[in-house]
């Protein structure tokens, strides 16, 4: 059975490779599907389309939204999003401006404890939106930390001494918006929520009527019995199964297109599903 991967990131949003490149590792790899799902932005979609002309491998493309839910922090990716539109663009445009001072939060409680860096030194290694991946580059790169995860343990993340909040859109408002575009919205790693089963499942069918259409059950970091435990959630409530690497290139050098860390394996058979649920609904593909 082919294999694909739906949910990626370029150097539009925090990743390392640019759009047309994804493209090309995913047919180095073999894949037969892959969607480009940047952080609360589409500007990589014209290059990963144009990549995609002629491509064994087929295209989708979407995005990533953090939203805020009853069960904490969650994260939405959309897939088949189109390039062009109003409401998505206003949408992002003001989540770029609340990532921007988050960006200098960060910033001043970093310079506050001793870590002299600068927000243009950040965005000097940003070829898209910025965000706390850059900051943890330039953080190792100054030796404050030897790698990503420290960068995130002991500055960045939530318990991190310049950890800062960002202002975000509730689960109902981030849905209704990707379903008016006619985007499939798939709640991403739901396994790494910490909640019970029980409280993410009546999240999720509370979240149903405004758009909800599937979890992510295959993630890379998602252990062999949590992808069980989701995978008997969607069956229960109805939802469509998917799946993806989270790839960041270089930023993640831990986590492989299409494989994750090695044993990750998305079969096309998830994007079948997804085509027919679309062709239900007289959606695009």
């Amino acid at each position: 059975m082919a294999r694909i991967d739906l949910h990626t990131h370029s150097t539009a949003s925090d990743g390392t490779f640019t759009p047309a490149q994804i493209v090309r590792e995913a047919e180095r790899v073999g894949l037969a599907a892959v969607a480009l799902t940047d952080h609360d932005t589409v500007d990589g979609l014209p290059e990963f389309r144009e990549a995609g002309k002629g491509s064994p491998v087929r295209t989708i493309p979407g995005c990533e939204l953090g939203v805020s839910s009853r069960v904490g922090s969650m994260h939405i990716v959309a897939l088949w999003v189109p390039e062009h539109s109003a409401r998505l663009a206003e949408a992002f445009r003001e989540l770029a401006e609340k990532r921007a001072l988050r960006n200098a939060a960060i910033i001043r409680k970093l310079q506050e404890i001793g870590v002299r860096i600068s927000m243009e030194e950040v965005g000097a290694l940003a070829k898209g939106t910025v965000g706390r991946p850059h900051i943890a580059q330039l953080l190792i790169a100054r030796g404050w930390a030897s790698s990503m995860d420290e960068a995130f343990a002991r500055f960045l993340g939530t318990r991190g001494a310049a950890y800062a909040p960002r202002a975000k859109l509730s689960a109902e408002e981030g849905l209704t918006l990707l379903a008016q575009e006619g985007a499939t919205a798939i709640v991403a790693h739901p396994g790494l929520l910490r909640v019970s089963r029980d409280e993410l499942a009546a999240e999720l069918i509370r979240l149903q009527p405004y758009g909800l259409r599937g979890i992510e059950v295959h993630y890379s970091e998602h252990r062999p019995d949590t992808a069980r435990a989701m995978a008997s959630i969607a069956n229960r409530l109805g939802l469509l199964k998917s799946g993806g690497s989270d790839f960041h290139g270089d930023v993640k050098p831990e986590i492989k297109l299409g494989v994750g860390r090695g044993t990750l394996r998305v079969d096309a058979s998830v994007l079948d599903d997804m085509l027919e649920d679309r062709a239900r609904r007289g959606l695009w593909v």
